[in-house]
């Protein structure tokens, strides 16, 4: 696992030995976000069947908080961010490297403190990638 902080933003990044596109598959599938985000207890999109560039949705948080979002940035099989509420949030990258791959979560600078959220989540998204490998 890797800490890195490039103002604006700071990262965490974990080796997951799944391949990228199954890593790929989690990270975009809402029904697996509960499974993963330690924030999250429930996701869906409104009007869309999948998480795409401009999809909007809510997201309920761990305390049962609904929460608008909106899908900032998104590169099918590599990249996506949000914004939650209005606000920038986190960003999920997936990078293909031998033997698995590469997954990130980014979060604006002044969002450091969420980073072990992050991490939990990473390790989380290993189990549930490793367990659809197989």
């Amino acid at each position: 696992m890797a800490l890195t902080l490039r103002p604006p933003t700071a990262s965490v990044d974990r080796f997951i030995g799944a391949p990228a596109d199954t890593v790929w598959r989690v990270l975009v599938d809402l029904d697996a976000w509960p499974r993963w985000g330690p924030s999250v207890r429930r996701a869906e999109l409104s009007g869309a069947t999948e998480l795409a560039l401009g999809a909007r949705g809510t997201v309920w948080t761990a305390v049962g908080v609904a929460l608008p979002f909106t899908i900032t940035e998104f590169q099918p099989g590599h990249r996506w961010t949000w914004s939650v509420a209005g606000l920038p949030a986190t960003g999920h990258a997936v990078t293909a490297v031998p033997g698995g791959c590469r997954a990130r979560f980014e979060v604006p600078w002044w969002a450091t403190a969420y980073l072990p959220i992050c991490a939990v989540a990473l390790q989380r998204i290993g189990r549930l990638s490793d367990q659809r490998a197989q």
